[in-house]
């Protein structure tokens, strides 16, 4: 290996491209000024049978590539010299079959070898690429954004309540506004680090986490991805600490405060349990005073099947001033129908008037679907019998068991459906036999 040589060392010096030589291997080392003044030292490499510059900040590192390069290279040309017949045979058979590809035989064997780093043995090689060309071949490339708007049009076709579209519009959309991707390149990882950051309490993030699952079955279901990345997305568990009820107090306070109109909506939550999102749909034929129940259609329904809800006394009290109402329970729309929450949770506030003996009460917080945690978890501690309470709730056992067991004791219960409108007069008569739906 020698460095060229001249009688004058300053001629030398000045001499480029620089050559490291070994056996018949010559590497050529080229100097080149920068935008900046400054000098980049560049090995030339045919390792891969193509000329490709390995660029070096200093000499000395590029002469140390050089060397490396020129011993690597010389040593292939001695295993090339004394390949056996057999072995030029199969080397031959290896660019000929190489050659449709327009690929050199080094550069597909590097590339191989860093595959099978990675997956292990041939067979697994071969089986990981037609995983992936299967994969490829039956995806369609549409972003997560029009995967979305895709889905809420089915979701509408097909009959899906407004309350429960708007609820996939809210979660979906808030996802879709991140993710200016394809849906087919969304990742778990993406996905965990997009719900970790929103910061959610345990419901909401089961709630996202629910809706992000349906939107990409529906994907795969439609070639628009592969897989679903959200099946192996973290689940948490909500914990009954995080079911958030009223006391007797508070909704005795938030009744008093309630206007007319949304007086009935606060008490159908609280004494039969029904959602929000029922109650809004809910029209007053659906309740039956004489009968003493409320019959949620399929059409109301959150779960699209219908069921029916016993009126409980202190309910049938608070409903008797509206016997005779017809149309919808709630006469306005969706965003006033929450406003009217707060409005009745801010006017439960007392100003302190000490002259009149009066003390200040701050308002009662208004807590998300507390009227409908209250009424579970009271009435489970009234009858022991999740399985009733689930029915009149319209989900399952397990779920009632989950949530609502242990939160209040039956003297609790029995102090919250001992509420009623202090007017006496207002109190609907009611048949001995009817006492049955408190029991």
């Amino acid at each position: 290996m020698k460095l060229p040589s001249s009688r004058n060392p300053a001629k030398a010096a000045a001499q480029w491209p620089r050559k490291i030589r070994l056996g018949r291997v010559t590497v050529s080392i080229y100097k080149r000024q920068t935008p900046t003044g400054g000098a980049a030292f560049m090995v030339a490499n045919y390792a891969d049978g193509k000329r490709r510059f390995d660029c070096y900040a200093t000499e000395a590192d590029a002469l140390d590539a050089a060397n490396r390069l020129a011993r690597q290279l010389s040593e292939r040309d001695v295993v090339a010299a004394a390949m056996t017949n057999e072995q030029a045979a199969d080397y031959a058979a290896a660019v000929q079959t190489l050659a449709p590809f327009k690929l050199s035989l080094p550069s597909v064997a590097s590339t191989v070898a860093e595959c099978l780093n990675l997956v292990g043995g041939l067979t697994d090689l071969h089986a990981a690429a037609k995983f992936y060309t299967a994969r490829r071949k039956r995806t369609v490339a549409k972003p997560v954004s029009a995967v979305v708007a895709e889905l809420l049009a089915v979701k509408e076709a097909r009959g899906a309540s407004a309350r429960y579209l708007q609820d996939l519009r809210h979660r979906l959309n808030r996802f879709a506004d991140t993710f200016h991707k394809d849906a087919c390149n969304v990742t778990t990882a993406e996905i965990q680090e997009w719900l970790d950051s929103q910061k959610l309490k345990p419901q909401s993030y089961q709630n996202f986490r629910r809706v992000i699952h349906l939107l990409f079955e529906f994907a795969v279901a439609r070639g628009y991805a592969s897989d679903n990345p959200v099946a192996v997305v973290e689940s948490v568990e909500v914990r009954a600490g995080d079911v958030d009820i009223f006391t007797p107090m508070e909704i005795n306070r938030l009744l008093a405060a309630a206007s007319p109109d949304f007086l009935p909506c606060l008490a159908l939550g609280a004494f039969a349990g029904l959602r929000s999102a029922e109650i809004e749909r809910l029209e007053w034929s659906d309740i039956d005073l004489a009968g003493r129940h409320i019959t949620v259609g399929a059409d109301k329904a959150k779960t699209a099947s219908r069921r029916v809800v016993p009126i409980c006394n202190n309910l049938a009290a608070w409903l008797t001033a509206y016997a005779e109402k017809q149309g919808n329970v709630w006469p306005g729309g969706h965003d006033e129908f929450y406003e009217a929450q707060q409005e009745t949770a801010a006017a439960t506030e007392v100003k302190a008037d000490p002259e009149n003996g009066i003390k200040g009460e701050k308002p009662v917080k208004w807590k998300a679907n507390a009227l409908r945690h209250s009424y579970a978890s009271y009435r489970f501690a009234q009858t022991g019998d999740a399985g009733r309470v689930a029915g009149e709730l319209g989900n399952s056992a397990a779920v009632v068991h989950r949530h609502y067991r242990e939160l209040v004791k039956p003297a609790d219960a029995e102090r919250w459906f001992a509420v009623k409108p202090e007017g006496p007069a207002n109190l609907l008569a009611l048949p001995a036999a009817a006492n049955a739906a408190n029991a």
